[in-house]
């Protein structure tokens, strides 16, 4: 019996070398995955930004947040995580064409297409790559998982964190904002 061969896996550059239509994909250990996103996702993505940069806009040197852009993470892995935010320091140049490296916190909502790989491959990559960190939005479950390192030191997330409709979402990496978890499922 003969078996049929694998799909050939891209590369990060022949990924950006294609000529994709303007739909949401990331490229996710060689393979590209299609995002799609339900009405809901969209107004929470679309929310938690809003949230985050009206943190930003507050004080200068607060970071730049931003909506799905190419996070280019390795050879096989280019991210588009829902929400992200660099420290002021790591801000993209004006003329950049993707994020390099992890930005310091990732914000993936769940959607059918991609949600195991947010729990599993895309978590990993982004913690070894150095995310600072993560948050999994569950629109499913009404919860938000947080995985962040408690300081620059470990090499993995070291705080995992189950927020529900009682709790506030915060971060060090951004003191001062506070997400009311039930506001944000209210949508």
């Amino acid at each position: 019996m003969a078996i049929a061969p694998a799909a050939r896996r891209l590369t990060a550059d022949e990924y950006f070398a294609l000529d994709l239509p303007e739909r949401h994909t990331q490229l996710i250990n060689g393979e590209i995955v299609v995002t799609e996103a339900s009405l809901r996702h969209s107004r929470i993505v679309g929310w938690l930004y809003r949230e985050i940069a009206r943190w930003c806009d507050e004080a200068t040197g607060h970071g730049e947040a931003g909506l799905p852009a190419n996070v280019h993470l390795d050879d096989v892995n280019v991210y588009a995580p829902d929400v992200w935010w660099v420290r002021e320091e790591r801000r993209p140049r004006r003329d950049a064409t993707r994020i390099v490296g992890p930005p310091d916190l990732a914000v993936e909502v769940r959607s059918p297409s991609t949600w195991r790989y947010d729990l599993g491959t895309k978590k990993r990559v982004y913690e070894a790559a150095g995310l600072r960190e993560l948050w999994l939005v569950d629109t499913n479950a009404d919860v938000v998982l947080v995985f962040r390192r408690s300081s620059t030191e470990p090499p993995v997330f070291d705080v995992e964190l189950e927020l529900g409709a009682a709790d506030s979402l915060t971060t060090p990496l951004l003191p001062g904002l506070s997400i009311d978890v039930a506001e944000l499922f209210d949508r």
